[in-house]
């Protein structure tokens, strides 16, 4: 006797789905925690640059801009994967959020569409930034959309040779957090502030790629967690959240308010032990949850320590 499959969601629904909404908090809180640094740097920072002259409020739209691109390039790039990984057969039988070409909930043609819609948005809201600040966030904005695509499209995608870390600790870690603090300040004070915001991503990513691990071994998906093998790889999970405390304790070198950010690393306790007690599958699906609420909650506390 064969079970039938599930049902798909309505037509609305499975696009929302298939943004993955629950990846959407590894956009915003870069640019949550990079705006805060921002107003810091324009309102005295030590070492700051404030090209636009002393103390002053958020410039707000600059921050609803940089957050719509993040926001669409985190869709975007989630569209993309979805396209890619279900024309190359990599998401058969995946576990997870629904997939809307490998799940037949939609055309292929039709997703690599939506793939591109939302980089043009990303795209537009830029262009504003860049008329605003300097034109060379153009071509970051760029490298960022082609990231996304060629992160597991292209002939040789580099998401299936274990770069994925990097991509996500440099665009939702260093640029996002970065891009958001220039297009407020005009400067870079406090950069490193950006490494614990994307570890943080790379700790998500982890938790994602321990879940797939099988699936991704047998579709020649040879990301880290694959090379290393699973009884290694689920130290990068926790490898990623120490290097989390690590990083803020670096900024709050400068900042000290910003240790409050440590608090919130008590959500690392359980989803660490669940993923060193070997986890597997389904079973991880919580442990996604909660790092998307811890990253939530060091990103929140980490701006509180910037702003007070």
């Amino acid at each position: 006797m064969t079970t039938a499959p599930p049902a798909l969601p309505g037509p609305v629904r499975r696009w929302v789905a298939g943004a993955r909404p629950r990846t959407l908090v590894a956009a915003a809180v870069p640019v949550v925690v990079g705006t805060a640094l921002g107003w810091w740097a324009r309102s005295g920072a030590p070492g700051g640059v404030h090209p636009v002259g002393g103390p002053a409020a958020v410039i707000w739209w600059r921050a609803a801009c940089a957050l719509v691109v993040a926001l669409a390039l985190q869709v975007g790039t989630n569209y993309a994967n979805d396209y890619s990984d279900g024309i190359r057969g990599t998401d058969r039988g995946r576990v997870g959020p629904l997939r809307l070409v490998a799940s037949g909930a939609a055309r292929p043609e039709a997703v690599r569409l939506a793939a591109w819609l939302c980089f043009l948005v990303a795209g537009v809201a830029g262009l504003a930034l860049a008329a605003a600040t300097t034109w060379w966030l153009v071509l970051v904005g760029a490298g960022c959309m082609a990231a996304g695509w060629f992160y597991t499209g292209g002939p040789k995608p580099y998401g299936y040779l274990g770069l994925g870390e990097l991509f996500v600790l440099c665009c939702f870690g260093l640029v996002a957090t970065v891009g958001s603090a220039y297009v407020q300040s005009g400067g870079f004070a406090l950069w490193w502030a950006a490494v614990p915001v994307g570890l943080l991503s790379v700790a998500l990513l982890e938790a994602n790629n321990l879940r797939d691990v099988a699936g991704d071994a047998a579709a020649g998906k040879r990301t880290l967690a694959v090379r290393v093998g699973p009884r290694r790889a689920p130290w990068l999970y926790v490898g990623s959240l120490v290097g989390v405390g690590l990083g803020v304790v670096a900024v709050a070198a400068v900042r000290p308010v910003a240790l409050v950010a440590l608090v919130a690393l008590v959500l690392a306790v359980k989803p660490s032990r669940a993923v060193l007690a070997g986890a597997q599958g389904r079973d991880l699906l919580p442990v996604l949850g909660s790092t998307g609420r811890l990253q939530l909650a060091v990103g929140a506390l980490l701006a509180l320590g910037l702003l007070l």
